[in-house]
C-alpha cells in the first residue's frame, strides 16, 4: 500500500502540470489567433493586393477616408463583422478574394473591372440580407439627428425604418465607384 501512494502523488501531478500546460497553450493560441485577426484587419494589409489598390483610391476620395470630424472607417468597419460568428465567416469568405488576385482573375485593373459588377453585387447582396449590420456599427437611425439633415435626406432616413430599406439601398457607390450594369446578354454569358 506504500508505494501506491507515490504513484497517486505522481499521477495527479503529472495531470496538474498537463492541465497548466493545456491553459497556457489555450492562452498562447488565443493571443495569436487574436493578433492575426488584429493584423489582417488593418487597412495596409487589406490593400497590399494589387487588385485592392483600386478601391483605396476610389476609398480616399469619399468621406469615409476624410471629412470634416476626422473619424475615418477603414476596410473592416464597412466588411468585417464585430461578432465572433459572423467575423470567422467574412474572414473564410475572404479567402477568395485572396485566391482570385494570385490565380490572376482579378490582379490587373483591366480584370478587376471586368469582375466590378459581379463583386460589388455579392457585397451588396450580403449587406442587404444581415440589414447593412456593418454600416450600423458608425450609423443608426435612432441616433440620426434628422433636422440637421437636408430635406431629402431627413425625409428618406424618416421613413426607410417603416419601408423596411436598409443603408445599402440608397447608398451603393458611397465608399467605391458604383460599377454600371453590364447590359443583360453580357451578364449571360459572363
Amino acid at each position: 500500500m506504500a508505494t501506491s501512494q507515490p504513484s497517486k502523488k505522481h499521477a495527479r501531478r503529472k495531470y496538474l502540470l498537463i492541465l497548466v500546460f493545456v491553459f497556457l497553450a489555450g492562452i498562447l493560441f488565443a493571443g495569436l489567433f487574436n493578433a492575426g485577426l488584429t493584423a489582417t484587419n488593418e487597412m495596409a494589409f487589406c490593400t497590399s493586393c494589387h487588385s485592392m489598390k483600386v478601391n483605396l483610391e476610389e476609398y480616399k476620395e469619399t468621406p469615409h477616408y476624410k471629412n470634416t470630424s476626422g473619424v475615418r472607417a477603414t476596410c473592416s468597419d464597412c466588411h468585417v463583422p464585430k461578432a465572433f460568428g459572423p467575423k470567422m465567416v467574412a474572414k473564410v469568405m475572404a479567402y477568395k478574394d485572396v485566391l482570385h488576385e494570385i490565380l490572376g482573375t482579378i490582379d490587373t485593373k483591366e480584370k478587376y473591372e471586368q469582375h466590378r459588377w459581379e463583386m460589388a453585387s455579392r457585397v451588396w447582396a450580403k449587406m442587404k440580407a444581415n440589414d447593412s449590420r456593418e454600416c450600423r456599427s458608425c450609423h443608426a437611425y435612432d441616433q440620426m439627428d434628422l433636422s440637421e439633415q437636408d430635406r431629402s435626406a431627413r425625409k428618406r432616413h424618416g421613413r426607410a425604418p417603416d419601408e423596411g430599406k436598409t443603408c445599402i439601398d440608397c447608398h451603393k457607390g458611397l465608399a467605391h465607384e458604383e460599377p454600371d450594369e453590364p447590359e443583360e446578354e453580357e451578364r449571360s454569358d459572363g
